[in-house]
């Protein structure tokens, strides 16, 4: 049943309001969760729903992201037939004078002749800066089963920056009646911005879009939609969902993750997520370490104190080091002596021995890739 929905995921925002973590890197590439990068998540979804066939919409900064999802071979997505593709915006780099995609329609329309070309009958559209584990085999059987013209995933748990996100006002049969872009507050059921739509219907709309100049999908297509009396169907879903938007916000979604509780509901053993596989050695922990209530990747040393802090891959904390409330990424080194509250490293980052350093569970300290401190 399932080899009848197409993945496409966007994966071409570089948001600036993550300011260090997306200097070199789009959204979808920033890493979460000690040994994941955000776009894992929708990629593993997708892949546990039976899909063989996915796009990835890129644009710029998308280095990182090539290294890491590469022929797609650690989601069972490197076959002849199908399988990853990575749609840079070849065909349209010269009709945008700054080098960006103003919207979804915009970013369809630059990739038009890969939707011509879709094998199934069914497209699933998504984001891929939303860490998630979503049974979409579910709520493709719920669009059928509904008979909408599309179907879109929605939360009753608002917990996006109003100024970033879709709300939907939902009639008793389940059905959208009102669509509200961006407002100042928090409105109805908050959109997950995940869709299920026929492959026909949505050339038809990505040809009316990039025929009138409309950018947005849910100016171009979801608000007509309600205008014009078309069906569609909202699927609720009230599990936990982290959308990182500001850095106090991936730092705070960052910290959920402590939590038993958030943890049970993204790492499902029934739809694994799954990431790249590097085959790093265990990690080391010292005589006089200490690891309280944290995350650690493999591959990390400590012989220092960590506390409420996840770790990624490599990570090394010197001797009388503490680090606490952090999240250090891949090949930090705290040296000896340093305390560290409330930061992010980026990749790479070494902080010099003897070093305090502080940030606020509300606005901590950011540092970016390959500094030294």
């Amino acid at each position: 049943m399932m080899n009848k929905l197409h993945g496409i995921i966007f994966a071409y925002r570089s948001n600036p309001d993550l300011q260090e973590l997306t200097q070199h890197r789009n959204t979808c590439s920033v890493p979460y969760g000690g040994r994941y990068r955000v776009v894992d998540f929708m990629l593993s979804n997708m892949v546990n729903a039976g899909m063989t066939d996915v796009g990835l919409i890129a644009h710029a900064n998308y280095q990182s992201l090539l290294d890491h999802v590469g022929s797609g071979k650690d989601w069972d997505l490197s076959r002849k037939h199908g399988g990853l593709r990575i749609l840079p915006p070849f065909s349209y780099a010269d009709k945008l004078g700054d080098g960006t995609y103003k919207g979804r329609m915009d970013a369809l329309a630059g990739v038009f002749s890969y939707l011509e070309n879709i094998r199934q009958p069914y497209v699933c559209l998504a984001g891929g800066d939303l860490a998630v584990n979503l049974p979409l085999k579910e709520i493709y059987a719920s669009h059928i089963e509904s008979g909408a013209d599309i179907t879109a995933v929605c939360t009753s748990h608002p917990n996006g920056d109003p100024k970033n996100c879709d709300y939907f006002t939902v009639g008793e049969d389940g059905m959208v009646v009102d669509v509200a872009v961006h407002p100042k507050e928090p409105k109805g059921m908050e959109s997950l911005e995940v869709y299920i739509i026929s492959k026909d219907l949505l050339l038809e709309v990505v040809s009316h879009c990039s025929a009138h100049n409309i950018s947005s999908f849910s100016q171009g297509v979801l608000m007509e939609m309600v205008r014009t009396g078309k069906k569609i169907n909202a699927y609720r879903f009230d599990g936990y969902a982290a959308r990182l938007q500001s850095v106090a916000g991936y730092f705070a979604r960052s910290m959920e993750l402590l939590n038993d509780d958030v943890r049970a509901q993204l790492f499902v053993p029934e739809r694994p997520i799954k990431t790249k596989d590097r085959s790093n050695p265990s990690t080391y922990y010292g005589p006089d370490s200490r690891s309280v209530n944290s995350l650690v990747a493999d591959g990390c040393i400590i012989e220092g104190e960590v506390e409420n802090s996840i770790l990624f891959r490599g990570v090394r904390v010197e001797k009388g080091a503490r680090v606490s409330n952090c999240v250090l990424m891949q090949g930090t080194t705290i040296q000896a002596g340093v305390v560290l509250k409330y930061a992010i490293t980026d990749k790479n980052v070494r902080i010099n021995p003897g070093r305090m350093l502080m940030g606020h569970a509300t606005y901590p300290l950011a540092i970016s890739k390959n500094e030294i401190v």
